[in-house]
């Protein structure tokens, strides 16, 4: 679907100047655990930067205002800038506050020409309001929201290729960071030599999928120019939309939200019998007087419970707290209700067991997760923290459910001399025994400088075999040599290897000891494709360590 998508840049601190009366020339910056989320355009060109840790933003700029972020009064503030864009165009969608999206098509025709419709867009905005505002349009939600950021309105169908060039970074957006942190998949695109939208486009899906997940295919379909909702979506039943009448009628936010609560509970109630998601919610209000107010609002990932609590607060913030100068309801709220405006099926979401569509796998898990822990211990339930560290094994914390998760390393560290990304997808408990070979089957050690005796040809595990079609390393490592004393016993010298396999002919010859392995080895070397293993030399002997899949 083509569409306008009007962004107002940096809103997050226009919304806090705003509330705070500031002078909106002033350098300004808005921050969420102590890291800047958004800052004034005088900001930046005195250095500071998104991401930056407030100490070293004011270090920068010592005149820096500083505000927390609240979601609350950047939708409330935002409210009268969709009024405004509603005026000109029905149809209108908050994607989120300080963007909001409506059909190309309309207004286009209406004004004669997509460069009209935009420019009344923009005056339209500043007058009302006096934000100031850029307009894109493309043909996917993705591809609009990066031609608004730049104020170009893209070909019908050159999505795809107005995006072709963009770095490959640009998949992580700020909308998405509260679902899905995209930020580790940009640095691994980077590392494996792809720069730009165009390149990560040009990949087979089917690879992308197996190789960095389900949202890595979202994102792939965002830089195609794709929507990135599965397209079976749907139009809902009529029955979902739940209404709550409020007696006595209510003009206080709280009061408002508190309903909202329930109301958003039967919501979900209904789409998880339904097996849907709800991704476009409608939010409509009658008051006493009977006014009608209806507002949309566009979800990146779909709604939990507490997303629609949010957004309902949000809006009736927006409705019930507007300024003289805005228009706000003559008399308190008399009727509430919720309607999804599009839904998609649950089960084709690909969610996992602790982040459903429904909100309530959630505490479904924890309760099962704490049952089993009752029947087995509280030491036999095991959830994976990331953490630091050299060593493959170091790489991940096992803690308890339950018990706060805080790594044995902590991971932000440098940690030089550790393998770099992508890290082996599967660690064995104990690390199998293997055999290196040189070309003439001479086993492979290493020489007191740690280098390899020759090129590895072949590896065995368990006395089976493949040959080596590409190899990376000797590294060594030697931790804590710093810490040696008289009487202590020196840390041991680990070499590191990485091996890439050929793909398992069925012709090997050297089988025997073969089912005295244990069933991971099994799994390995029963794989038919190419597969790359990580060898360290430890006690004087090579063992996997851990297998890329």
């Amino acid at each position: 679907m083509r569409r306008f998508l009007v962004w107002c840049p940096d809103w997050p601190v226009v919304a806090a100047s705003r509330a705070d009366d500031l002078d909106p020339l002033a350098p300004a910056a808005v921050f969420t655990a102590n890291r800047v989320l958004a800052c004034s355009a005088t900001a930046r060109d005195a250095g500071v930067r998104r991401g930056m840790r407030r100490r070293e933003a004011q270090g920068r700029c010592p005149e820096l205002v500083v505000s927390e972020h609240d979601p609350a009064r950047d939708a409330r503030l935002f409210e009268p800038v969709v009024a405004a864009v509603e005026q000109l165009t029905p149809g209108v969608e908050v994607v989120r506050p300080g963007l909001v999206a409506v059909p190309a098509r309309g207004p286009a025709r209406y004004f004669g020409a997509e460069e009209t419709a935009a420019e009344r867009l923009v005056d339209q905005v500043a007058a009302r309001t006096g934000v100031e505002c850029q307009v894109g349009a493309a043909d996917g939600l993705f591809a609009g929201v990066l031609a608004a950021r730049r104020g170009v309105l893209v070909p019908p169908g050159g999505s795809r290729e107005f995006l072709a060039p963009l770095g490959i970074g640009e998949i992580d957006q700020p909308a998405q960071r509260l679902t899905a942190n995209r930020a580790e998949l940009v640095d691994l695109l980077r590392r494996l030599g792809i720069r730009t939208l165009g390149e990560f486009a040009a990949l087979p899906p089917g690879d992308v999928t197996t190789r960095f997940g389900s949202d890595a295919l979202l994102a792939q379909r965002s830089a195609r120019g794709e929507e990135e909702r599965p397209p079976d979506r749907r139009r809902p039943e009529p029955e979902l939309t739940v209404t709550e009448r409020l007696d006595p009628p209510v003009d206080r936010v709280d009061a408002a939200a508190f309903a909202a609560k329930a109301l958003a509970e039967r919501l979900h109630r209904l789409l998880a019998e339904r097996g849907v998601a709800c991704t476009r919610l409608g939010i409509a209000a009658r008051t006493e007087h009977g006014e009608e107010l209806h507002r949309v609002w566009r979800c990146a990932e779909p709604l939990t419970p507490a997303d629609t609590v949010d957004r309902v607060r949000w809006q009736l913030d927006g409705w019930l707290s507007a300024r003289s100068r805005e228009p706000r309801p003559t008399s308190g709220v008399a009727v509430l209700a919720l309607s999804p405006e599009e839904v998609v099926g649950a089960g084709g979401l690909q969610l996992d067991l602790v982040r459903s569509a429904t909100g309530a796998a959630d505490a479904r898990a924890g309760r099962a997760f704490v049952r089993v822990q009752g029947l087995l211990g509280p030491d036999r339930v095991l959830v994976g923290v990331p953490s630091g560290g050299r060593d493959a094994r170091d790489r991940v914390t096992l803690v308890p459910w339950g018990a706060e998760r805080h790594p044995r390393l902590e991971p932000d560290r440098p940690w030089p001399g550790r393998i770099p990304a992508p890290s082996p997808s599967v660690l064995p408990e104990e690390p199998w025994p293997a055999t290196v070979l040189d070309e003439s089957g001479e086993p492979v050690r290493l020489t007191a400088r740690a280098e390899l005796t020759a090129p590895p040809r072949r590896v065995l595990v368990r006395g089976r075999g493949r040959e080596v079609v590409g190899w990376a390393g000797p590294w060594p490592l030697r931790e804590r040599w710093w810490d040696q004393g008289p009487g202590r016993r020196e840390a041991p010298l680990i070499v590191r290897l990485q091996v890439v396999l050929a793909p398992d002919t069925g012709a090997d010859e050297s089988r025997a000891g073969g089912g005295q392995g244990d069933r991971h080895d099994q799994e390995d070397q029963d794989d038919p494709g190419e597969v790359a293993l990580l060898l360290v030399h430890e006690d004087a002997a090579w063992w996997v360590q851990g297998v890329y899949r």
